[in-house]
């Protein structure tokens, strides 16, 4: 059965760090694209970033860009998100995703900017908490 598993989740003063981990049951190259989402209560789920395994090409919503890095370990079949300087509106469900596409991009006034869509994603983990206090 294929499977993700994520952990690394907990309570951090804000401006701490935090690296969860993803570990999938699969090589990673064998899900095209992935990624972490996350969902804050009484909010709908947002897109953070999301990892090409093919390449290793890594994308970013605007709000965690500079701060957040998503990363791949193929060796050991794991995805990171490595959270930094970490704000009380990072708090919420982190979940990663796996088998799926591109992220939208759109460009405006000379920046390019990413959107992320849960229903891109085939394969979904059940979540570690992330809540960050001020």
């Amino acid at each position: 059965q294929v499977q993700l598993v994520e952990s690394g989740g907990g309570s951090v003063q804000a401006g701490g760090s935090l690296r969860l981990s993803c570990a999938a049951s699969l090589y990673t190259y064998s899900y095209n694209y992935m990624g972490w989402f996350r969902q804050a209560p009484g909010k709908e789920r947002e897109g953070v970033a999301s990892i090409y395994t093919g390449d290793g090409s890594t994308y970013y919503t605007d709000s965690v860009k500079g701060r957040f890095t998503i990363s791949q370990d193929s060796a050991q079949n794991t995805v990171y998100l490595q959270m930094n300087s970490l704000k009380p509106e990072d708090t919420g469900m982190y979940y990663c995703a796996a088998d799926g596409r591109p992220p939208t991009k759109y460009c405006s006034g000379g920046y390019c900017h990413y959107n992320f869509y849960g229903e891109d994603f085939g394969l979904w983990g059940q979540g570690t908490q992330v809540t960050v206090s001020s």
